[in-house]
């Protein structure tokens, strides 16, 4: 069967989302091959387990990859299978093969995605990755094509629904950390290992992809900077409501000068802030363009009907091309002139949490801290821990400053006879 004659697929994963896939192209194929004006169906899916039983036709069911990669009248491969290995391999056999490719595997395309798209090109196929990032929502097709006319000023994004679930629940009910994540560990919003979530890798993940989209600088995992959840207390959730603010987990890529910064941890946002307002296992990306100013992305970003409503959407947007002969309609063209900036050149404002001795002079001995280290401070709320404790803890708000300063700050205070504990320090971004 040629390109020309219908779109046959291999499926390499029978999980969740793997399952979700068969269904729905089994479910829509007539009205899917319609509107194609060709035929599409899954002619073979990997598993490692035949014997396992599944709700898909298990007829097509193999445990040998060779009888997708090797079959000369696969044209499109669906990897489904999640990690970095065998999933980077299997791609990069297809592609090799000519065939294209649909997946919706974050960490391969954060790692190995501009190598997988030049060897795409080269082969005359294309590889298709709207999935990778937001589940459901429009993500990597607006930036590949709708935005591509407007010079990204910045990207603020939630892209965790496990870590947001998490800080709704801490937010809304004062629960602490620990019993937030068992809670989403119950639902099945969260792994049994939740560290890629709870420890920001996953958002990593995805802002190095989106990043790399927007600012055509290749963003690497290891190039953005990243802070879990796991030390906010619940305290910190209720300073936030008095000051007028929610705690996000927040993926930032903002553009500097002739510098990009990528950086994810919680940060404090304004409640007036659109982000501010996406909670629960929701995602929300916020998008400023100098031509189309400011737009938000929001919707379901993980499960399996988002996501595989994202996989089945990117098998049509290349059905098409097949049919029309086209292949790799976008081009990544790195722009040389931008640079990623360190973690230490950040300017940001900053709340702190400390507790301190109760004694004349100690709010002062910390102004003295922040101000050698250019640190200027915007508010302080002072509070007794208890009538008989020798400690208050006080809240520090501080005007934009650099996070090597900052930093530097914290050394002294820890340092300091008057400071008993840093109960926190989180980044405080503003509608900019």
């Amino acid at each position: 069967m040629s390109n020309r004659d219908g779109i046959v697929i291999g499926l390499l994963g029978v999980g969740t989302i793997g399952s979700s896939v068969m269904r729905i192209i089994g479910e829509r194929q007539r009205i899917i091959s319609e509107r194609l004006g060709c035929p599409i169906y899954i002619k073979k899916a990997l598993v490692r387990d035949l014997d396992r039983s599944r709700d898909v036709d298990m007829s097509r069911l193999t445990t040998s990859v060779a009888d997708i990669l090797d079959d000369p009248e696969i044209n499109v491969v669906i990897e489904v299978l999640g990690g970095e290995n065998p999933a980077h391999e299997y791609i990069a056999r297809a592609i090799a093969r000519g065939k294209y490719v649909v997946t919706a595997n974050k960490e391969v395309m954060a790692k190995h995605g501009l190598e997988l798209l030049h060897q795409a090109r080269e082969n005359g196929v294309d590889i298709y990755f709207e999935a990778s990032v937001g589940g459901g929502i429009p993500l990597i097709g607006p930036f590949r094509q709708d935005l591509a006319a407007n010079e990204i000023v910045s990207i603020k994004a939630i892209i965790n629904g496990t870590t947001n679930y998490i800080l709704t629940r801490m937010a809304q009910s004062g629960t602490e950390f620990g019993a937030a994540l068992r809670q989403a560990q119950e639902l099945g919003y969260a792994e049994p290992d939740p560290t890629n979530d709870i420890q920001a890798t996953d958002a990593a993940y995805k802002l190095a992809i989106l990043a790399t989209l927007a600012f055509r600088v290749p963003v690497r995992p290891p190039d953005v900077y990243r802070e879990g959840i796991d030390r906010l207390h619940p305290r910190d959730f209720q300073y936030a409501r008095e000051l007028g603010y929610a705690i996000k987990l927040l993926a930032i890529a903002k553009r500097i000068g002739d510098g990009v910064e990528v950086r994810v941890h919680p940060a404090f946002l304004p409640n007036d802030f659109l982000l501010a307002q996406v909670n629960d296992v929701y995602n929300g990306v916020h998008v400023e363009g100098d031509l189309v100013g400011k737009v938000l992305f929001y919707g379901q970003g993980a499960g399996p009907a988002p996501t595989s409503s994202a996989i089945v959407a990117d098998v049509i947007d290349l059905a098409q091309d097949l049919q029309k002969g086209v292949a790799n309609r976008s081009v990544f063209k790195p722009n040389s002139a931008l640079a990623l900036l360190p973690m230490e050149a950040v300017r940001t404002r900053y709340y702190l949490r400390l507790q301190v001795a109760d004694r004349p002079g100690v709010l002062a001995q910390i102004a003295k801290i922040c101000g050698d280290n250019d640190i200027s401070i915007a508010s302080v709320i002072q509070k007794e821990v208890s009538d008989l404790a020798p400690f208050a803890e006080i809240v520090i708000m501080t005007h934009a400053a650099r996070e090597d300063h900052m930093r530097a700050a914290l050394v002294a205070m820890r340092l300091s006879s008057s400071v008993k504990e840093i109960g926190n320090f989180i980044r405080v971004e503003g509608n900019d």
